[in-house]
This record gives C-alpha cells, structure tokens and sequence, in this order.
C-alpha cells in the first residue's frame, strides 16, 4: 500500500469539485483541505459543496493560509489565463507545497509566457516543490500523446491532430467558452479579445516542437464560429438558428522546411462525430483514433493521477514531457 497523500483542493468549480470527489475516492489519497473565493461557498463543509451526501468535516475556506491541516500537494484548478494564476501558484508554492494545475497556459509557457515561466520556475526551485501544468488538452491528446507515439517512428516528417467534441454533453463554463449562444458579430468580438475559445494550442505546438527539437519559426492560429442550422438545446444554453453553437480553432507550426504540426480542435453542441484522432506522417505513417474522451472526466483523471508523479519529483516547473509516465 502506497503512503497516502494529503491534498488540498485549490479551486471548487465544476472540474474541482469532480476532482475533490475522485481524490475521496481514492485510498491512497486523502483529502484535507478546500480552497475557493465565492462567498457562496465559503464556510460550507466541502462535502456539501462537491456533491457528497454526507460531510467531510472540512470547511471551506477562502484562502490558502487558512487551511488548518498539513498537506502534500495541492491540485489547483481556477482560471486558464496567467495573469489571473500566476500569484496563486506563487502562494502555494511559498506554503511548502507541491502543485498540479489544470491551467491550459502553465502547460507549457515558455513560448507564449517565458518570462512568467522563469519566475514560477525560479520559486518552486528557491522552496524546493514542483509544480505540474496538466489536462486532457493540453497535457496529453495534442502533445504528450503524440509524443509518446513517436517512439515507434524511425522518421517523422508531420505531425496532424483532430479532437471533436460534441459540447452539449460538457459543463456549462465549457459551452460559454466556445460561444454557445452568441451573435457571430459577439463571437468575433470577444475572439479578439482573447478571453474565449480553446486555450493550450501553442503550448501543444510548444511542447512537441522542443521535445522533437524543432526551431518553431512561424506559429499560425484561425478560429471560426460553427452556426446552428436549427434550435439546440442544452441543459445551460438554448440556441436560435443562426446563433453560435460552438467553433473551429485550427493551429499551424512551421519548421524552415516547412507545415510540421497541424492541430484541429472542433467543439459545438449537438456535434456528431465526436472523437480524436492522431496522425503522424514518415517511417511508417500511423494514425491512432480514441473514440469516449470525456474532456471534463479525463481532465479530472490525469490531474488527479500525476499528483503523485509531481510529490516525487525533482523542484521545478516541469512539464508532461519531464515526469514518469502517469498512471492511474
């Protein structure tokens, strides 16, 4: 029997509250602490909060500092966007703790965010912890995955990925995300402000690209929304034809030879086709396909099983590609 970790929960929305509950599941893990900002849910027992029908004798609380019991690691699962993390996983690894985060850019910022990178870097190692950005995507469908997959490659001249998600079967912040719902001229908009879509896929381009040691001299990316021909209705969102129910972001990186990695990343509500598939092209071309990805599920599972991964890993801010393989 492995020794079991002691985690705190950092965040209590709908993807850390599953987390909670699969971390109680777990025998070798132990739950003793909950950490979240809306008033709503502070001072509650964390029990209540995630869904359990019966308390767990930890209440809530608001921030870090106030959770009374030791721990090992905290998972950490609040916002996707640096700016709004970065002083969070600063507090948590001041504390003397490890930290898993499903933050899509801390997956692999040193292209888009290097100089945030450095300083989180340089803290884990002054406190000596480690910190792990993961998720289904990014974290393991368009990067760690190919990666892993090229080990039976004698040669590989592209790489191409496609993940359809049918949305009406995700969580609600999900759906907004992709724009269920708006006008195509509110979708535009708020695209270009840079605070909607799918975020990770140049922390994907990123991570295989430095793996492979490829020179990313050219990164492209085009987002387009999907309209409904018809009413869609979801348990959040209803939408009139004609309005948004979801969209198309592609992500292209260039070598000096040339295209090397294409990432397709489809999401709308009443989607068909749901699935994912990897191509890589060379000696032999292969192609993988993963049909009942639940992206709300896996990202529960990958984060929750690299606790232990990151608990034993050398201080730093490491990545998928720098950790034993994670297992359940």
């Amino acid at each position: 029997m492995r020794q079991q970790l002691k985690v705190i929960q950092y965040g209590l929305g709908p993807i850390g509250a599953a987390a909670a509950r699969l971390i109680v599941e777990r025998p070798d893990l132990a739950l003793v602490g909950g950490v979240d900002v809306d008033p709503a849910k502070v001072g509650f027992d964390v029990g209540t909060i995630i869904g359990l029908d019966h308390p767990l004798g930890i209440k809530v609380v608001e921030r870090l500092a106030q959770v009374e019991a030791e721990a090992d690691v905290v998972l950490h699962t609040t916002s996707s966007y640096f700016d709004l993390f970065k002083t969070q996983l600063i507090e948590i690894l001041e504390a003397g703790l490890d930290v898993v985060s499903t933050s899509e850019e801390l997956s692999f910022p040193w292209l888009a965010h290097p100089e945030d990178a450095a300083e989180i870097d340089a803290v884990a190692q002054l406190t000596g912890q480690t910190v792990l950005g993961t998720g289904v995507n990014p974290g393991f469908l368009m990067d760690a995955l190919p990666l892993f997959l090229t080990a039976i490659s004698q040669r590989v001249d592209r790489i191409a990925m496609t993940r359809v998600v049918n949305a009406s079967l995700r969580r609600g912040p999900f759906q907004a995300k992709i724009g269920a719902g708006m006008t195509v001229d509110d979708f535009n908009t708020k695209m270009a402000a840079g605070r909607m879509g799918h975020v990770g896929l140049p922390e994907s381009v990123g991570m295989v690209f430095a793996t492979l040691g490829h020179t990313l001299v050219k990164y492209e990316t085009d987002v387009k929304p999907i309209v409904a021909e018809e009413l869609v209705k979801t348990a959040y969102f209803e939408v009139q034809p004609g309005q948004v129910r979801g969209l198309k972001q592609v992500a292209r990186g260039y070598t000096e030879s040339g295209e090397f990695m294409t990432l397709t990343f489809i999401a709308a509500l009443d989607e068909p086709n749901e699935g994912d598939t990897v191509r890589l092209y060379g000696r032999p071309d292969l192609e993988v396909k993963l049909q009942g990805t639940n992206g709300d599920i896996a990202t529960v599972a990958i984060a929750v099983n690299a606790l232990r991964r990151v608990h034993e890993a050398a201080p730093g801010l490491v990545t998928m590609r720098d950790i034993p393989m994670v297992t359940v």
